[in-house]
């Protein structure tokens, strides 16, 4: 009898491992499928986004000559303008706190705001960066008023604002905020059908989005931040 019982209980605890590990490769099947048709999903809507090019002849436009940028971050959208005309949009992605525009190094958050674009360079990381001027005046008064840095600081990014390209690094407000690709897995985020923001304060586009903006922008091109 206690032999029968042994043998019971091996042939349970078999098909319970049995049916333990079909379950776990069906779960995994499953979510491995969810995500495949995320991304054909994400990969249908990307073929059907239009070249900037083409989006220029639909507007009357050969070329752009006075572009600007508008940043929404409650709809997830970098615009180029020419002049007041929209030309195109994108899906842009931001940094992970958007509770608030940023105030100090490493909140998060995307600054808010009208800023210029300083400088246009490579990035080993991020594919390419297109820097712009923060913080500007009204970053830097602000953070003044609650003392966050003081006059002497003030000063400096006054100045650097008025005669620099670029406005240096600020150990209380940060910096080396701009748009920037998203690099190594551009293939997988750009396919991505939801935005996720990921950022440390910068708008990430595309690798491909990002070489289509660098075409009709440069240094001194206004970005407004809402």
């Amino acid at each position: 009898m206690e032999s029968n019982k042994e043998n019971n209980n091996i042939t349970v605890l078999g098909i319970f491992k049995s049916t333990l590990i079909r379950n776990i490769l069906l779960t995994i099947g499953a979510i491995a499928l969810f995500f495949s048709g995320v991304l054909v999903y994400g990969v249908i809507l990307n073929i059907r986004e239009i070249p900037l090019k083409e989006a220029m002849l639909n507007k009357g436009f050969r070329k752009l000559a006075d572009v600007n940028i508008v940043v929404e971050r409650k709809n997830y959208t970098l615009s180029v303008y020419e002049d007041t005309v929209l030309i195109k949009s994108y899906r842009a992605s931001f940094g992970r706190n958007l509770t608030d525009k940023k105030k100090r190094y490493n909140d998060g958050a995307t600054p808010v705001g009208t800023y210029k674009i300083c400088s246009i360079s490579d990035d080993k990381n991020y594919y390419k960066f297109v820097k712009i001027n923060y913080p500007n005046l009204d970053d830097a008064s602000d953070a003044l008023r609650k003392s966050f840095i003081t006059q002497k600081e003030f000063n400096q990014i006054k100045f650097e604002f008025y005669y620099e390209e670029c406005v240096s690094y600020n150990q209380v407000l940060g910096g080396n905020i701009g748009i920037q690709g998203i690099g190594r897995l551009n293939l997988i985020f750009k396919n991505l059908p939801f935005v996720y923001n990921w950022t440390d304060g910068s708008i990430a586009l595309s690798n491909e989005d990002l070489d289509e903006i660098i075409k009709v922008i440069k240094p001194g091109t206004q970005i407004v931040i809402k």
